[in-house]
């Protein structure tokens, strides 16, 4: 874990006072520390994304908790879909498996 100084510097076009209210929004929730913060790099790396929105991307600050939550949902999502594959795999008989592998392959792309 890091602290709130090493991930200023790490992350390029930082500054601090953005960060500290980022973490008073709720958009980055470090562990609390004697001190400060404690980062973790899940931390680090949502702050990389919060930067890059913002200023790569140009999302201002009264989309980025809408952003966030979107994002948020899509990879909670992702996780559970691969929890879903992963028991399908270790459950599921061979016919099972080949069943759904069909029906997937023939359904074609999303609307």
């Amino acid at each position: 874990m890091i602290g709130i100084e090493v991930v200023v510097t790490q992350v390029s076009g930082l500054q601090r006072q953005d960060l500290e209210r980022w973490i008073a929004n709720g958009w980055v929730r470090p562990d609390e520390a004697a001190g400060g913060y404690a980062f973790r790099e899940v931390d680090v790396c949502r702050v990389r994304l919060i930067r890059e929105l913002r200023d790569d991307l140009d999302v201002n600050e009264d989309a980025l908790p809408v952003v966030l939550s979107l994002l948020d949902q899509l990879y909670d999502l992702r996780r559970r879909m691969r929890e879903v594959g992963e028991a399908l795999g270790g459950t599921a008989s061979e016919q099972v498996r080949r069943a759904l592998a069909e029906h997937l392959a023939n359904r074609g792309p999303l609307p």
